[in-house]
């Protein structure tokens, strides 16, 4: 079978650790449920792009949402029909810029930590096809909290071996991606949420493997080196259990 996902963000060898990685602030989605008129007597239709393993969509579902989860990845989709079997959901396997769904169809369209791997540009175009007039684009993502403790030592842990690590799109403000976009989307609101995690260390390692970036590539053999000599050195640094803080970004914009 073709791959849809450019071998450039292939995360086939990283989907089995997404489980490992914490889900969004619960009051976020609430908040962001509300945003798009769902609630008492209102069940959202909603396109979640990029699903993943599910782990965006079964908080959706946990709010009575209609979930249609898009996920290229073959691994990734795999394991998220089986998360979610028997519930109102239905996984389709396509892209971000080329969802293949109907057009004004959705109440909701949302990104969970994938808005940032697919051209922004394009992924705001499918976004606002597929929303009806007035409805909301959101994109969120968990973001380590740097001046905590636990993640300073693990950062400071990369940057020995990856001198020249940096954390890419997912880390910048994306409003001015959305703003550039006034003939599609207005009306943007951003909210942020920190929580703590707890982690074992050996869950904390594994939620890293999770993480596709440039310098450590599961697919290939130098790069599984590389973040052995890491997770190494974090496992002797960090203790065996913490809790450490995060912070659920999230931008959202209506239709016009």
């Amino acid at each position: 079978m073709e791959k849809l996902v450019e071998q450039v963000w292939d995360y086939t060898k990283h989907a089995k650790f997404y489980s490992y990685r914490p889900n969004y602030a619960p009051k976020t989605i609430d908040m962001l449920i509300t945003l798009a008129g769902g609630g008492i007597n209102k069940n959202l239709k909603v396109a979640d792009i990029g699903a993943g393993t599910g782990n965006l969509s079964i908080m959706l579902l946990e709010r009575s949402c209609e979930v249609v989860s898009v996920e290229p990845n073959d691994a990734m989709r795999e394991i998220g029909i089986e998360r979610t079997k028997g519930q109102n959901i239905k996984w389709v396997r396509a892209t971000g810029i080329d969802s293949t769904l109907e057009d004004a169809r959705f109440d909701w369209v949302t990104f969970g930590s994938s808005f940032n791997v697919m051209d922004r540009n394009e992924a705001l175009e499918e976004s606002h096809r597929l929303l009806k007039r007035n409805s909301y684009f959101s994109c969120m993502w968990n973001h380590r909290d740097l001046n905590d403790p636990i993640q300073k030592i693990a950062e400071d842990t990369i940057i020995e071996f990856v001198p020249n690590y940096t954390r890419g799109t997912r880390r910048e403000d994306q409003r001015p991606i959305i703003e550039s976009r006034k003939d599609l989307f207005d009306n943007i609101v951003y909210i942020e949420e920190d929580f703590y995690f707890h982690q074992s260390i050996e869950n904390y390692i594994n939620a890293w493997k999770s993480v596709k970036n440039p310098y450590w590539d599961l697919e290939t053999k130098e790069g599984t080196e590389l973040f052995e000599k890491i997770s190494l050195k974090m496992s002797e640094r960090l203790p065996k259990e913490f809790d450490i803080k995060y912070t659920t970004r999230c931008w959202s914009a209506k239709k016009k």
